[in-house]
C-alpha cells in the first residue's frame, strides 16, 4: 500500500525564505568598501576637519608655550593644570587624528561621527579648565591665546553636534522606509493562501509475472508395438463328409 506525506508551506516559512533572498541579495549588491556617499556631504565633512586640525595644531602650539610654573597660584593647582595640559596634547596628538583618519574613510559613519563629537567634547571640558586657570593665574597672552582656541573647539562640536543629528534623522528615515517595506511583503505573504505539496515516498510495486502453464509432452510409443491393432479372423471348421 502506497503512502503518501503532506507537506504544508505556511505564510511563516514563506516570509522567512522571502527575508533570506532580500538578504542575499542586498549582501550581493553590497560595495565591498563603504557605500558611496554625495558630494556635498563630503565636501561639508572635509571643510569641518580642515578647520579642525587647524585648530589641533594652534592649540598644541599654545600649550607648549605655557609656563604654568609660573603662575600665581599654589603647587597642587599648578600639578592639576600641568596633568591637563598633558593629557590635552596626548588627545590632540594620538586619539584626535585617528578618530579624524577613521572618519574620512567613512564619511558618513554614525558610530564614527559620535564618536568624535564625544572627544571634542572631553577637549571642551579639559580645554575650559586650563582656560579659567590661565585667565586667573597667568599671563595675558597666554588666557588669550587659549580662549581663541577653546572658542575653535566649542565651533567644532557644535558643527559635529549638527552633523550627528542629521546623520541620525537620514538613518532613522532608510529604518522607517525599510520597516515598511518588510511589513508590506509580509501582508502579501499572510494573503497568499498556502502552498500545498504532496510528496510520494514508496517506490511503486514491481509488476506482476505473468504464470505461463507448460503443455504436456506425450511420450513416444513402446519398441515393437504397431500405431493400431487388428482384430484377429477365425476360420470356419468344415463338417466332415458322410
Amino acid at each position: 500500500m502506497n503512502s503518501k506525506a503532506i507537506v504544508i508551506v505556511g505564510p511563516a516559512f514563506a516570509l522567512v525564505l522571502l527575508a533570506s533572498i532580500a538578504l542575499a541579495q542586498t549582501v550581493s549588491n553590497a560595495p565591498p568598501v563603504a557605500p558611496a556617499v554625495s558630494y556635498a556631504s563630503v565636501s561639508q565633512l572635509n571643510g569641518m576637519l580642515t578647520q579642525l586640525e587647524q585648530a589641533s595644531q594652534a592649540a598644541q602650539g599654545d600649550l607648549a608655550k605655557l609656563r604654568i610654573e609660573r603662575w600665581k597660584t599654589d603647587a597642587n593647582s599648578k600639578k592639576q593644570s600641568e596633568a591637563d595640559v598633558q593629557s590635552l596634547q596626548r588627545n590632540l596628538q594620538g586619539a584626535l587624528p585617528a578618530i579624524i583618519a577613521e572618519l574620512r574613510t567613512s564619511p558618513e559613519s554614525l558610530p564614527s561621527t559620535f564618536k568624535l563629537y564625544r572627544n571634542l567634547d572631553a577637549l571642551y571640558d579639559v580645554m575650559g579648565s586650563v582656560v579659567e586657570s590661565a585667565g586667573a593665574f597667568g599671563s595675558k597672552d597666554e588666557f588669550q591665546a587659549l580662549e581663541n582656541d577653546l572658542s575653535t573647539v566649542e565651533k567644532s562640536r557644535r558643527t559635529f553636534a549638527d552633523r550627528t543629528a542629521a546623520l541620525a534623522e537620514t538613518k532613522e528615515a532608510e529604518v522607517t522606509r525599510l520597516r515598511a517595506q518588510v511589513q508590506a511583503a509580509q501582508t502579501v505573504v499572510n494573503s497568499a493562501p498556502p502552498t500545498k505539496t504532496i510528496v510520494d515516498d514508496t517506490a511503486p510495486e514491481p509488476p506482476k509475472k505473468k504464470i505461463v502453464k507448460k503443455k504436456p509432452v506425450s511420450k513416444p510409443p513402446a519398441a515393437g508395438a504397431t500405431g493400431s491393432t487388428t482384430p484377429a479372423t477365425s476360420t470356419p471348421t468344415q463338417a466332415p463328409k458322410q
